[in-house]
Protein backbone atom coordinates (compact mmCIF):
# COMPACT_ATOMS: atom_id res chain seq x y z
CA UNK A 1 0.00 0.00 0.00
CA UNK A 2 1.09 3.55 -0.75
CA UNK A 3 -0.15 6.49 1.29
CA UNK A 4 -0.06 9.31 -1.23
CA UNK A 5 -0.19 13.06 -0.80
CA UNK A 6 -1.27 15.04 -3.84
CA UNK A 7 0.27 18.53 -4.12
CA UNK A 8 -0.71 21.22 -6.60
CA UNK A 9 0.43 24.73 -7.49
CA UNK A 10 0.22 27.37 -10.20
CA UNK A 11 3.73 27.06 -11.66
CA UNK A 12 7.05 25.31 -11.22
CA UNK A 13 10.54 25.19 -12.66
CA UNK A 14 13.08 22.40 -12.15
CA UNK A 15 16.43 23.59 -13.44
CA UNK A 16 18.15 20.88 -15.49
CA UNK A 17 21.74 20.18 -14.48
CA UNK A 18 22.68 20.78 -18.13
CA UNK A 19 20.97 24.22 -18.20
CA UNK A 20 24.21 26.22 -18.47
CA UNK A 21 25.38 24.12 -21.42
CA UNK A 22 21.99 23.90 -23.11
CA UNK A 23 20.91 27.53 -22.78
CA UNK A 24 23.31 28.95 -25.37
CA UNK A 25 20.42 30.87 -26.92
CA UNK A 26 19.24 32.12 -23.53
CA UNK A 27 16.38 29.62 -23.23
CA UNK A 28 16.03 26.73 -20.81
CA UNK A 29 12.99 24.57 -20.15
CA UNK A 30 11.92 22.99 -16.90
CA UNK A 31 13.05 19.45 -16.34
CA UNK A 32 10.01 17.16 -16.23
CA UNK A 33 11.21 14.81 -13.52
CA UNK A 34 12.62 14.91 -10.00
CA UNK A 35 16.16 13.68 -9.38
CA UNK A 36 17.23 11.63 -6.34
CA UNK A 37 18.73 14.72 -4.66
CA UNK A 38 15.50 16.72 -5.17
CA UNK A 39 13.48 13.91 -3.58
CA UNK A 40 16.01 13.73 -0.73
CA UNK A 41 15.71 17.49 -0.20
CA UNK A 42 11.92 17.14 0.00
CA UNK A 43 12.26 14.21 2.41
CA UNK A 44 14.46 16.31 4.69
CA UNK A 45 12.15 19.33 4.50
CA UNK A 46 9.09 17.20 5.30
CA UNK A 47 11.04 15.33 8.04
CA UNK A 48 9.72 11.93 6.94
CA UNK A 49 11.45 8.55 6.86
CA UNK A 50 11.21 7.92 3.10
CA UNK A 51 9.49 9.03 -0.11
CA UNK A 52 8.86 5.73 -1.86
CA UNK A 53 7.60 6.95 -5.26
CA UNK A 54 6.47 10.11 -7.02
CA UNK A 55 4.61 11.24 -10.15
CA UNK A 56 4.72 14.71 -11.74
CA UNK A 57 2.28 16.12 -14.27
CA UNK A 58 1.39 19.61 -15.51
CA UNK A 59 -0.97 21.51 -17.81
CA UNK A 60 1.59 23.07 -20.16
CA UNK A 61 4.79 25.09 -20.40
CA UNK A 62 4.96 28.88 -20.56
CA UNK A 63 8.08 30.71 -21.71
CA UNK A 64 8.82 33.51 -19.22
CA UNK A 65 11.49 36.15 -19.59
CA UNK A 66 13.66 37.20 -16.64
CA UNK A 67 16.46 39.69 -16.15
CA UNK A 68 19.33 38.10 -14.22
CA UNK A 69 22.50 39.60 -12.74
CA UNK A 70 25.97 38.15 -12.75
CA UNK A 71 27.43 37.28 -9.33
CA UNK A 72 30.69 39.13 -9.99
CA UNK A 73 31.16 42.88 -9.80
CA UNK A 74 32.79 44.64 -12.72
CA UNK A 75 34.62 47.97 -12.49
CA UNK A 76 33.92 50.50 -15.25
CA UNK A 77 35.25 54.05 -14.92
CA UNK A 78 35.57 53.81 -11.12
CA UNK A 79 32.00 52.47 -10.83
CA UNK A 80 31.23 48.92 -9.80
CA UNK A 81 28.33 47.25 -11.60
CA UNK A 82 26.95 43.80 -12.20
CA UNK A 83 26.31 42.68 -15.73
CA UNK A 84 22.72 41.81 -16.60
CA UNK A 85 21.32 39.45 -19.17
CA UNK A 86 17.94 38.17 -20.24
CA UNK A 87 16.99 34.54 -19.76
CA UNK A 88 13.88 32.80 -21.03
CA UNK A 89 12.59 29.97 -18.86
CA UNK A 90 10.05 27.34 -19.88
CA UNK A 91 8.01 27.09 -16.68
CA UNK A 92 5.49 24.31 -15.94
CA UNK A 93 1.93 25.55 -15.50
CA UNK A 94 -0.26 23.98 -12.81
CA UNK A 95 2.10 21.17 -11.78
CA UNK A 96 0.64 18.33 -9.74
CA UNK A 97 2.95 16.11 -7.73
CA UNK A 98 2.04 12.85 -6.02
CA UNK A 99 4.40 11.73 -3.25
CA UNK A 100 3.97 8.14 -2.06
CA UNK A 101 4.90 6.99 1.44
CA UNK A 102 5.00 3.53 2.98
CA UNK A 103 3.22 4.61 6.18
CA UNK A 104 0.25 6.82 7.03
CA UNK A 105 2.21 8.83 9.64
CA UNK A 106 4.61 10.21 7.00
CA UNK A 107 1.69 11.00 4.67
CA UNK A 108 -0.24 12.83 7.42
CA UNK A 109 2.87 14.78 8.44
CA UNK A 110 3.49 15.75 4.80
CA UNK A 111 -0.13 16.75 4.27
CA UNK A 112 0.31 19.52 6.85
CA UNK A 113 3.17 21.15 4.91
CA UNK A 114 3.84 22.85 1.60
CA UNK A 115 6.74 21.86 -0.65
CA UNK A 116 8.73 23.54 -3.42
CA UNK A 117 9.85 21.77 -6.60
CA UNK A 118 13.24 23.52 -6.59
CA UNK A 119 12.87 27.28 -6.20
CA UNK A 120 11.27 28.88 -3.15
CA UNK A 121 8.66 30.58 -5.32
CA UNK A 122 7.46 27.24 -6.76
CA UNK A 123 5.11 26.47 -3.87
CA UNK A 124 2.89 23.38 -4.06
CA UNK A 125 0.16 22.94 -1.47
CA UNK A 126 -1.31 19.64 -0.25
CA UNK A 127 -4.67 18.77 -1.78
CA UNK A 128 -5.51 15.30 -0.47
CA UNK A 129 -4.24 12.06 1.05
CA UNK A 130 -5.22 8.86 -0.70
CA UNK A 131 -4.34 5.20 -0.27
CA UNK A 132 -3.34 3.35 -3.43
CA UNK A 133 -2.12 -0.12 -4.22
CA UNK A 134 1.13 -0.24 -6.20
CA UNK A 135 -0.87 -1.20 -9.32
CA UNK A 136 -3.21 1.78 -8.87
CA UNK A 137 -0.29 4.17 -8.32
CA UNK A 138 1.37 2.84 -11.47
CA UNK A 139 -1.70 3.99 -13.46
CA UNK A 140 -1.51 7.65 -12.37
CA UNK A 141 -0.57 9.80 -15.38
CA UNK A 142 2.80 11.45 -14.91
CA UNK A 143 6.55 11.48 -15.19
CA UNK A 144 8.59 9.49 -12.71
CA UNK A 145 12.32 9.08 -12.69
CA UNK A 146 12.96 5.57 -11.41
CA UNK A 147 16.20 5.62 -9.42
CA UNK A 148 17.72 2.49 -10.91
CA UNK A 149 20.71 1.84 -13.13
CA UNK A 150 19.78 -0.41 -16.04
CA UNK A 151 19.90 -0.39 -19.85
CA UNK A 152 17.32 2.45 -19.94
CA UNK A 153 19.15 4.65 -17.39
CA UNK A 154 20.84 7.96 -18.15
CA UNK A 155 22.81 10.44 -16.05
CA UNK A 156 20.60 13.07 -14.40
CA UNK A 157 23.16 15.13 -12.49
CA UNK A 158 25.27 15.10 -9.35
CA UNK A 159 23.89 14.33 -5.88
CA UNK A 160 24.45 17.33 -3.62
CA UNK A 161 23.66 15.18 -0.56
CA UNK A 162 26.22 12.46 -1.33
CA UNK A 163 29.63 13.94 -2.22
CA UNK A 164 28.43 15.00 -5.69
CA UNK A 165 28.27 11.41 -6.94
CA UNK A 166 26.68 10.91 -10.33
CA UNK A 167 22.94 10.16 -10.29
CA UNK A 168 21.25 7.84 -12.78
CA UNK A 169 17.69 6.85 -13.48
CA UNK A 170 15.24 5.98 -16.20
CA UNK A 171 12.15 7.95 -17.07
CA UNK A 172 8.80 6.22 -16.80
CA UNK A 173 5.97 8.08 -18.54
CA UNK A 174 2.45 6.94 -17.72
CA UNK A 175 -0.61 8.08 -19.67
CA UNK A 176 -0.59 11.66 -20.92
CA UNK A 177 1.09 13.72 -18.17
CA UNK A 178 0.77 17.03 -20.02
CA UNK A 179 -3.02 16.99 -20.36
CA UNK A 180 -3.62 17.18 -16.62
CA UNK A 181 -6.77 19.09 -15.66
CA UNK A 182 -6.01 21.88 -13.17
CA UNK A 183 -8.53 20.59 -10.63
CA UNK A 184 -9.68 17.01 -10.75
Amino acid sequence: MYYTVKYSGTFGFIKPWTAVRDAGGGETYSQQFLTPSIIEGMRQKLEVSEIVRHKLTYLGINLQQEVIQAKAWEKKNKIYTKNRSILKRGVMLYPTLYLAFSNIEDAEKSYKQHICLCRNEDVLLPVEIKTWTEEEFNQIAGYELRFEENEKAFMVGYNRFNKSEQMFGWLEITGNPIQNPVYE
